[in-house]
């Protein structure tokens, strides 16, 4: 229900203006991506030693005009995989209790999102994103008085080169964030250094 109201907001209006007015439909991307995290920082939280790999689809629509010499875009993500690689055993602190490993299954939506594309015209183009949502693992994570249900936020940097006329190479890094927002008893939270690739196809003009 949550993605399609904001499915509605943000493609319907334009895609009825558009009908109307004869103009071209504005330029929407589907990405098919992954990633891997490949460290640990604390800028927002203290758990370590964890390593973070999603597979998802985002969608991004050019919905609010420019800033900064950039095109504005519309992100939305699903991620119907997300794999968490973790210590086997830990204590409430986060701390490791032992150097066997596990990997914990999850999957998460970020309805939120927004990023800058400059150079649009151009065989590179830089962008800013930044994405907000929700994370939901089969198990506690983080903490053993952690919870199922985390948000995650992401906040990062990247290039897109064409392919085809229709086909996009993007690479990029992000900062990746993971916590309860203290809806349990502990949250750790966590920082993933995160790098993503993904192929973006190209509707419309």
């Amino acid at each position: 229900m949550a993605f399609a109201a904001v499915f509605s907001v943000a493609f319907t209006p334009a895609q009825a203006q558009g009908r109307d007015s004869g103009r071209p439909m504005p330029e929407t991307e589907i990405v098919v991506e992954s990633g891997q995290s490949f460290g640990n920082i604390h800028l927002f939280a203290y758990a370590d030693d964890r390593s973070l790999n999603p597979y998802g689809v985002e969608f991004d629509r050019h919905s609010w005009g420019g800033l900064l010499t950039a095109r504005v875009d519309y992100v939305a993500e699903i991620l119907p995989v997300v794999l968490l690689n973790e210590p086997a055993k830990y204590g409430a602190d986060s701390e490791p209790l032992t150097t066997a490993r596990q990997v914990q299954y999850g999957a998460g939506f970020s309805p939120v999102g927004v990023r800058l594309l400059w150079r649009r015209d151009r065989a590179l183009k830089p962008y800013l994103i930044g994405k907000g949502g929700i994370l939901y693992f089969q198990n506690r994570v983080l903490s053993t008085e952690g919870s199922h249900l985390n948000f995650s936020a992401q906040f990062g940097a990247g290039i897109e080169t064409r392919l085809t006329r229709r086909v996009d190479l993007r690479l990029g890094y992000s900062d990746f964030h993971m916590s309860n927002g203290d809806i349990v008893a502990r949250n750790p939270g966590i920082d993933f250094m995160y790098a993503n690739a993904a192929l973006a196809f190209r509707f419309g003009r």
